[in-house]
Order: structure tokens, then C-alpha cells, then sequence
């Protein structure tokens, strides 16, 4: 009658609590087959009648919307915190002028001709230093990489530890 096995261990679980529970009333019973069988068919009922009422009563609720988890964004927080470290220990082993290029260029997004300007040199030195940087840097990430595979940690830069980006 359930068309589901689970759902008959259950309705036979509760249809022999039932008969304990209304065990003194067997002895007028002719049939004690028929009278399980009349508790199992009421529990099915009521089994069914609270699952429909369960269903209907999720139906009704405003739809859930996905609240993320705090987690995760604690786990971005110490990943980006730990990049940023990791990104400053390479950016300040590079040259002064090299570095500041760089961050001109690349983090602030100038043009060529701005950062010529705000480092009051010609457009084809920031050019030079720009591929000096880049090149250094690279170098140097592949270093910082596998120091800090070999530590098992990124060894963050006392900027970095000062909380100074």
C-alpha cells in the first residue's frame, strides 16, 4: 500500500505500536487478523494524511533564499591576506624605480605616457623598466614559490606584517 519499502517498515513499526497500545482491547476481537489489519490501514491513512499536510505547509512558505557561508569568506579573507603577503615579499625585492613602474602601470592602470610622467622620465625608460620588472618579478615569484613550499607557509615581509599595502 506505501509502494515504497521504507515507508512500510515504518507503517508496520507504528502499526504494531498501535496494537500494543491497544492491547486490551483484543479480547472481544473474532479476527485478530482483520483488527491489525484495520490499525495498519489507520496508520497508512494518518501516514499519509501528515505527509500532505507537511507538503501543503512547505508550499506555503516564502521561498528560502541561499544564505552563504560565513566560512568561506573567512577562508578568502587568509587566502587574500596571505597572496597579499606573498606579493609584497616579491614586490619589494624589486629596484625602487622598477617597483614603482610597476605598481603605476600595472595596479593603478596609467599609460605608458602618464607613468613617463609622473616619474618625470621619458616614455621608453618606463617601457624598459616596466620589462625589467616584469621579468624580475617572475624570477622572483618562481623563488618565493618554492621557499614557501619548502616552509610549507609564505614567508610573509615585515610590511606585510606591519599590515602596510
Amino acid at each position: 500500500m506505501t509502494a515504497d519499502r521504507m515507508g512500510a517498515e515504518d507503517v508496520v513499526s507504528l502499526t504494531f505500536l498501535e496494537a500494543w497500545r491497544l492491547r486490551e482491547t483484543l479480547d472481544g476481537v473474532t479476527s485478530h487478523r482483520a483488527w491489525l489489519f484495520g490499525i495498519a490501514t489507520n496508520v497508512i491513512r494518518n501516514t499519509r494524511r501528515a505527509a500532505r499536510r507537511h507538503r501543503e505547509a512547505i508550499a506555503r512558505l516564502p521561498p528560502s533564499h541561499a544564505v552563504p557561508d560565513p566560512a568561506d569568506a573567512v577562508v578568502s579573507r587568509i587566502t587574500d591576506a596571505a597572496q597579499a603577503a606573498a606579493a609584497l615579499a616579491v614586490l619589494n625585492r624589486l629596484r625602487r624605480a622598477d617597483r614603482e613602474v610597476l605598481l603605476l602601470h600595472v595596479w593603478s592602470g596609467l599609460s605608458h605616457e602618464e607613468v613617463a610622467t609622473a616619474c618625470g622620465v621619458p616614455v621608453g625608460t618606463v617601457r624598459s623598466r616596466l620589462s625589467r620588472a616584469r621579468a624580475r618579478l617572475r624570477k622572483l615569484a618562481a623563488e618565493h614559490l618554492t621557499e614557501s613550499a619548502a616552509s610549507g607557509r609564505a614567508p610573509a615581509s615585515p610590511i606585510a606584517r606591519e599590515g602596510n599595502l
